[in-house]
């Protein structure tokens, strides 16, 4: 079924595509003339009473209640009440769908790693962890951070307290509020990408959900053994001083708990990512803030190009929601990055649609404002006005696997997770592998924006033997992974993820085989295509950034977008809906076809399909002829 144009127009983000109740008058802000933002935004009269979550974000006593009263009962679930306020603390309640009978109620754990790094006791601790308390596996994330699946709700309080008391944390990394602050996974040792790792964790302390409900519930009121490694790294920032700064501006609260984020938190979750000119092996398009950081040529720190309003998430049949690639908003000095962060999140927490939730991201603030009246209430908070954009580097996508040198005498590895499982099965077992690097080299490792991990620090006389253990366990070189695998990204979804609407994960590898296959069959064989899946349209796979992505709409199809960048910095559009699995081949097949014959030299795929258009294809599509087109 292909798409109307009306609705290819409302999901491909056309600017009548504007979210309900976010009717403001952008003219009416004048940031010089007010101290209070609050009074310079007209918005539509609010709804006679709060949303549900919101009551109950209210309701809660800062993310207490009613979950603290659930942990006790005999139950092996949750209220949904209850549920919703385990977010803050890093869980999800999943049933395995696949399981008939009532509800096996288990939970899904996720960590918070700033900057994606992961210390050797860390991982030691995980290992165990899931041996002894989840289903034995653990699960690499698009936001550099490591899951954890088939807790029951009995162990919960054994496990988040043991990762409390090693120095990590599993605060924040679900909920309405900062996500994990994502940066470049590369290790090298320059200024800039120094720099990118050490904002990432400044700003993950800055954003941080101050509530105390956190101790009480997991460490019954006492503080963690170890405080949380990326804060002490940083605490020459004096970062608790600058988020409580207050300018008299509307960005801080009159909230002694949660000055930055109040009893009802964020519209919806806020993501955040750093990198550094050229790298964007992070999608940093997709983040509701994107920092670049800029240094000058002695390689001194001078500021931050700061973009904002991206974001994944979209619901099928609703051409109000969509994905959005972010806006540049322009450069602010180093000085100045925490104090318009903070305007940028307050502009969120103000004026976001907390209304209707579906368009509660901040992507529908700016998208609806447009960029420059968003950048005019941000500085209304601030008091300044936010600098141009400063011209950099075109940008690079890399996944950085393999051996490179960091620059400082070590070397670092990247290790290629399929759809960042790392498991045990049969003869290939990753993550025996893993721990067998951890106890023989105390090897750092740093999550990947793309599912799969970097080993750092290595002294370069102990490469042998680490090749040596990943080929011992089974684990294929990075020189013998299809390239269209290491691009390749898919969420979870099926049996556990309870908005699933198909398989992503357990499905991807047979889709890579295919694609594999109708490359080699026409003759395209070192094409490099970058291929995403997701289960559903809320996008964890980041698939609307991708060249060719797989959006699934039913119990056995998929959408089909096309004409993401190579290098991730626009969003694709909608091709077709309900493709059925079984006619991936006979989809595609024209449309390769039609690339070997329409491309410009050295176009890539993405590009290509940008550049014909959803019509022409589908034009081309309708009269060809199946295994007509070879290169």
């Amino acid at each position: 079924m292909k798409f109307t144009t009306v609705a290819t127009a409302g999901l491909a983000f056309a600017a009548s595509a504007t979210p309900t109740c976010l009717a403001f008058a952008p003219t009416s802000i004048n940031h010089a003339s007010s101290s209070s933002t609050r009074l310079n935004v007209q918005m539509e009269t609010p709804k006679k009473s709060l949303p549900k979550i919101e009551k109950l974000k209210i309701a809660s006593d800062y993310l207490r209640v009613p979950l603290d009263e659930q942990l006790a009962t005999e139950e092996i679930g949750i209220s949904k009440d209850a549920y919703q306020i385990l977010k803050y603390h890093g869980s999800y309640q999943q049933n395995n769908r696949e399981t008939k009978g009532p509800k096996d109620y288990q939970f899904m754990l996720r960590l918070k790693q700033p900057a994606g790094e992961l210390t050797p006791d860390l991982y030691r601790l995980l290992d165990n962890l899931s041996r002894e308390h989840g289903q034995g596996d653990l699960r690499a994330t698009t936001r550099q951070c490591f899951q954890m699946h088939g807790i029951l709700k009995g162990d919960l309080k054994t496990v988040i307290a043991s990762i409390m008391n090693i120095g990590s944390s599993t605060v924040g990394a679900c909920g309405d509020v900062s996500r994990n602050v994502m940066t470049t996974p590369a290790p090298f040792d320059t200024p800039a990408y120094n720099y990118a790792r050490e904002y990432s964790k400044v700003f993950a302390q800055l954003f941080r959900p101050m509530s105390p409900a956190f101790s009480e519930i997991w460490l019954d009121g006492e503080k963690a053994a170890s405080v949380e490694t990326w804060a002490k790294e940083v605490e020459h920032h004096n970062i608790d001083e600058k988020m409580l700064y207050d300018s008299g501006r509307g960005i801080i609260l009159k909230d002694t708990t949660e000055p930055l984020y109040g009893t009802q938190y964020l519209p919806r979750k806020f993501k955040i990512g750093v990198t550094v000119p050229g790298d964007n092996s992070l999608d940093i398009y997709t983040n509701d803030i994107g920092c670049v950081v800029i240094c000058n040529d002695a390689g001194e720190l001078e500021g931050f190009n700061v973009m904002v309003g991206g974001g994944m998430g979209r619901t099928h049949n609703k051409e109000n929601t969509f994905a959005r690639a972010a806006d540049h908003m322009g450069f602010v000095p180093k000085e100045d990055i925490e104090e318009v962060l903070k305007a940028i999140l307050a502009s969120q927490r103000d004026h976001g649609n907390r209304d209707v939730r579906a368009n509660a991201r901040m992507k529908y603030l700016v998208h609806t404002l447009g960029i420059e009246s968003f950048k005019k209430l941000v500085e209304s908070y601030v008091g300044k006005e936010i600098a141009p954009w400063r011209p950099m580097q075109d940008w690079k996508y890399n996944d950085w696997m393999g051996w490179w040198e960091q620059g400082d005498g070590k070397l670092f590895y990247g290790q290629h997770v399929d759809n960042g499982r790392v498991k045990d099965e049969g003869s290939f077992r990753l993550k025996s592998a893993l721990r067998a690097m951890v106890d023989k080299y105390e090897i750092h490792s740093i999550m990947s924006p793309t599912q799969s991990i970097v080993f750092r620090d290595i002294d370069p006389k102990d490469k042998e033997g680490i090749e040596t253990i990943l080929r011992e366990h089974g684990i294929a070189p990075i020189e013998e992974v299809d390239p269209l695998a290491r691009l390749a990204m898919a969420c979870p979804a099926l049996p556990l993820c309870g908005l699933a609407q198909t398989e992503a994960e357990r499905i991807m590898p047979s889709y890579i085989e295919r694609v594999r296959a109708m490359l080699t069959k026409m003759n395209i064989p070192g094409e490099e295509i970058v291929i995403r899946m997701t289960g559903c349209p809320n996008g964890c796979a980041r698939p609307y950034m991708a060249e060719l992505a797989f959006v699934g709409d039913g119990a056995k199809s998929y959408q089909l977008w096309l004409g993401g960048s190579p290098v991730l910095t626009r969003t694709a559009y909608p091709f077709m809906a309900k493709m059925d699995t079984d006619k991936m081949e006979e989809t595609m097949e024209p449309i390769l076809a039609m690339f070997i014959q329409q491309r410009m030299e050295f176009e890539a795929f993405g590009d290509f399909c940008h550049r014909a258009g959803s019509e022409a294809i589908e034009k081309y599509s309708q009269t060809y002829v199946l295994g007509s087109v070879t290169a």
